[in-house]
């Protein structure tokens, strides 16, 4: 009997443990094809319309096709892109851009201050039905279904917040928050994100080609602001699925990037002069199917969420810098007070420390539920992506959870399913 299908997902933004990304750039910057840089940041991307894309390799490549009002510098501060420059009100709720001179789209169609309009009024629709619309409550009008953003000119865009809020000028960087195409859109429907004719950004790059399953490879787009500044004339981004194949291809020089690799592999590739670790906020977390027996019990999901070992997993499967997750939201945040971290300030629910403390905690949850030493409880369901290190982290709740009678079948599909 099905009591659960969990999910793990890694959110983008504010939504937040430690997630190390596993880097292993080549020694040069270039392949042997000369100005294409061959990279590998996953499979093919469920989706790479900015407005529907909710994982980490699609927004990736979205970023490099698009770009929004501000872009993040190497240090993720916010910094002109599309806007040249802005103004905040005293009270700090009305922002007022102003768009670059002469800013086109990847086929040269102008840009204008209404494509902005357009597209964030779009990713609140929910005929859209977009993961990360609700990073636009922020902004007034959202609760009406019609955003308060107005282009008073085509170089000029109002934005009116419900309240001011210092994160503001990051969300407009963020992927969600890029102008697209109205006439490609209700012309071609959401074929226009798959096909490169119809896929028109206005970041640094375009998209050339897209073969599913092998390679999306993209090229410098001439219409960009900023186009004399760019590197690499193409970028090759190579569609692979298992790490080991990830790995395998880096080591023969196929692919100069990987941002993955399996996790049996890292003590091996440690010290390697090509290993490097780059922190990531994000937190890896289970989401409980709550509309479903058992797991409507609040009870139940505690005690299920204390029989997880975050250390365990941390140091044995991870392997690279994550931190045990005691609360959702990760170091690297500040609190209202920006010399102070949000994680200190707000404290844990639970001490990962105290495995032991938490494992005889969630034996008293169960039986408070009405399931003494899991007697009674449905089997479970385990949704998970099928990569090697998501397996590997699936299979430690699995093995964990019997520590207190509750038994979970673990189910993995391929990342784009598993999304979906």
């Amino acid at each position: 009997m099905e009591g659960l299908k969990m999910k793990t997902k890694i959110a983008l933004l504010l939504a937040i443990i430690m997630l190390a990304m596993f880097i292993l750039p080549a020694c040069g910057n270039k392949s042997a094809s000369g100005e294409t840089l061959n990279v590998n940041v996953g499979p093919d991307p469920d989706t790479i319309d900015p407005a529907l894309n909710s994982s980490v390799d699609g927004a990736t490549m979205i970023i490099h096709a698009f770009e929004g009002l501000m872009t993040l510098d190497k240090d993720g501060v916010p910094v002109a892109g599309q806007a040249e420059k802005y103004e905040v009100s005293d009270d700090g709720k009305v922002y007022t851009f102003h768009l670059r001179d002469d800013l086109k789209w990847s086929d040269g169609k102008a840009l204008t201050a209404g494509d902005f309009v357009y597209s964030w009024n779009r990713a609140i629709s929910p005929d859209t039905a977009a993961d990360y619309e609700y990073m636009f409550e922020v902004v007034d009008g959202y609760t009406d279904g019609t955003l308060n953003v107005k282009a008073t000119d085509d170089k000029t865009l109002v934005v009116t917040l419900y309240n001011a809020v210092p994160y503001f000028l990051e969300l407009t960087a963020f992927p969600t928050f890029s102008p697209v195409r109205k006439d490609l859109i209700e012309a071609n429907g959401e074929s226009w994100a798959v096909e490169a004719k119809t896929y028109i950004g206005n970041g640094p790059y375009k998209v050339k080609e897209w073969v599913p399953g092998s390679h999306i490879t993209m090229t410098k787009n001439k219409n960009y602001w900023d186009y004399k500044n760019l590197g690499a004339e193409n970028i090759k981004f190579v569609l692979m699925e298992e790490d080991t194949a990830r790995l395998n291809a880096f080591q023969k020089k196929e692919i100069l990037f990987t941002d993955d690799m399996p996790n049996d592999e890292i003590d091996a590739w440690r010290d390697k002069p090509e290993f490097n670790l780059a922190g990531q906020l994000g937190t890896y977390y289970v989401s409980f199917n709550v509309q479903k027996a058992p797991m409507d019990n609040k009870l139940v999901r505690e005690a299920l969420t204390l029989a997880i070992d975050r250390e365990f997993i941390v140091k044995e499967i991870g392997k690279s810098g994550q931190e045990p997750a005691g609360a959702f939201v990760s170091t690297g945040l500040s609190d209202a007070d920006p010399a102070k971290e949000f994680r200190e300030i707000g404290g844990d629910y639970y001490d990962p420390s105290d495995y032991e403390g938490n494992l005889a905690k969630a034996k008293e949850l169960l039986a408070q539920a009405g399931y003494p030493n899991g007697e009674g409880l449905p089997q479970i369901e385990y949704l998970c992506n099928e990569g090697s290190g998501h397996q590997a982290i699936g299979e430690a709740p699995q093995d964990m959870s019997q520590k207190i009678g509750v038994n979970i079948t673990l189910v993995s599909q391929e990342w784009g399913t598993c999304l979906n």
